[in-house]
């Protein structure tokens, strides 16, 4: 290897952009050079559905070809970090390693594996690392005054948060990027950008006050990220942003209004945006851009809470609420599944999960209040079907989000809270142009009927050619007595 400096590895998983990165810029700043890597670790990927494994292999060649622009490339690997990355090491000589760490469980035991395994890297200890990059402020930044833990409330959590001053960004350096062996081997069942198999391209590249559920989204963050993957089309996104957010106080509560919404959802669980450079971009000059921030800051908190209680992913915060008598409805899961629940918004927004990789905000709250309250399934089944099938999906903020809606996490909505999904479309939807775009057979039905078929007669009906229980399925709860049930079963925990 020509040149001087030691060698440092930048280990990539959810920080696919090179500025605005704390390892990076730490990496190229303190060594000579750099090899930019990726691992293809089984456990998270077999985890997720084919939507977001396409646009992770999007962003990931487009982080590969701007490394090929700075004379390098990404060093894709297959297996498990503890043997992938410590063997890179040996092949490159690197002296360290550098990452942006996370807060789930599973990713602090994998980065714990490596640690162990670098310490014996023959010639010498591996240092791994860690920064926080993904973020606008680090887990254990922002606690309580008076007991110096994360806040179980936002609003004094936000509080905090808002007034917290962050430390300055370190600056990349100028470190040769080592280019790897090979051109990136694509594994098999990562659809390319057509979503068919691999993709061709260029030179080197290889075959909530609700809570922040979406918040942060679109119509489908995934397919306009697969258009135009990577930091440059996150860039991009986030102009468009711009131009939009001071009517995001009036227009984040409306599905079929998308431009809504900032595009931005995936590219922070991605990482090709910086939350904390979102944060900046956006700022609080008007109460329309106060109220996005505030997003952030949700989802700031979430992960904080996972961080200081790992057990948030499984249980509930409240511990009586794990003593919730769950229904065994495996019909009715799939029926919510599959958008056949016989509630029009509520299968709208599971038809356009299922469609997009994506579903609106408060389309996610109705869909999820519907699972747990209506059918008094467990919200953990909710939580691992949105887990596969969200582009966008982050465990802190599924699991946070899921507990919120369900009344057993931090900042619980109250137990006895349970939307309405007529009344939620009526007023999310009113002139019903959400449910016609994705429950097509109810299209015919003028203005707001379309949340309510089951209000009209056969005649109104069948002339916009419906048939109750054929073209369209009957509802699979009464919503009234179904309210009454989860209220009963709440009250019976808690107590």
């Amino acid at each position: 290897m020509s040149g001087t400096g030691p060698t440092s590895v930048v280990w990539f998983r959810r920080d696919l952009r090179l500025a605005d990165n704390p390892a990076w810029a730490a990496a190229t700043s303190g060594a000579g050079h750099v090899v930019a890597a990726f691992v293809v670790d089984p456990v998270p990927a077999d985890r997720a559905g084919p939507a977001r494994l396409r646009l992770l292999r999007a962003h990931l060649e487009a982080l590969h070809d701007r490394l090929v622009g700075l004379g390098g490339g990404l060093h894709l690997l297959h297996g498990d970090p503890a043997a992938e990355i410590p063997e890179l090491c040996r092949r490159t000589g690197a002296t360290s390693v550098h990452v942006n760490a996370d807060v789930t469980t599973y990713a602090r035991a994998r980065d714990d594996a490596v640690a162990r395994q670098l310490a014996a890297v023959p010639g010498g200890r591996v240092e791994l690392a860690s920064h926080w990059g993904n973020l606008v402020h680090p887990p254990g930044s922002v606690t309580a005054a008076s007991t110096g833990e994360v806040h179980r409330v936002f609003t004094p959590f936000f509080r905090a948060w808002s007034s917290a001053v962050p430390g300055p960004w370190p600056e990349p350096g100028a470190a040769r990027v080592v280019p790897p062996p090979d051109a990136p081997r694509w594994p098999a069942a990562w659809p390319g950008r057509d979503g068919h198999g691999p993709s061709g391209g260029a030179a080197g590249k290889g075959e909530g006050e609700g809570t922040a559920l979406g918040e942060t989204g679109a119509a489908s963050p995934g397919e306009a990220g697969v258009a135009s993957p990577g930091e440059e089309g996150a860039t991009a996104r986030l102009a468009g942003w711009l131009d939009r957010v001071d009517g995001y106080d009036e227009r984040r509560d409306a599905p079929a209004d998308e431009s809504g919404t900032s595009l931005l959802s995936a590219d922070l669980r991605f990482g090709t945006l910086a939350a904390r450079h979102v944060a900046e971009a956006v700022g609080t000059a008007t109460a329309a851009r106060a109220a996005f921030v505030r997003q952030l800051a949700w989802r700031d908190w979430y992960a904080h809470l996972l961080a200081a209680r790992p057990g948030l992913a499984r249980h509930a915060m409240a511990p009586e609420m794990d003593r919730i008598a769950w229904r065994d409805d495996p019909e009715g899961l799939a029926a919510w599944r599959e958008g056949r629940t016989g509630f029009p918004f509520v299968d709208a927004g599971m038809r356009q999960l299922a469609a997009t990789g994506w579903m609106h905000n408060r389309a996610r709250m109705v869909t999820a209040s519907f699972l747990v309250k209506d059918l008094l399934v467990d919200w953990r089944l909710g939580e691992a079907h949105f887990r596969r099938e969200l582009v966008d999906y982050d465990l802190t903020q599924n699991v946070g989000n899921w507990q919120w809606v369900a009344g057993t996490g931090p900042d619980a909505a109250p137990y006895f809270r349970v939307f309405n999904p007529v009344a939620q479309g009526r007023k999310l939807d009113p002139a019903g142009d959400y449910v016609r775009r994705w429950v097509p057979e109810l299209a015919g039905l003028p203005g707001d009927a379309v949340h309510a078929p089951w209000e009209l007669g056969p005649l109104e009906l069948a002339a916009a050619g419906i048939v109750a229980g054929e073209t369209y399925p009957e509802r699979i709860v009464d919503h009234a007595a179904a309210r009454d049930r989860a209220i009963a079963a709440y009250s019976a925990a808690r107590n």
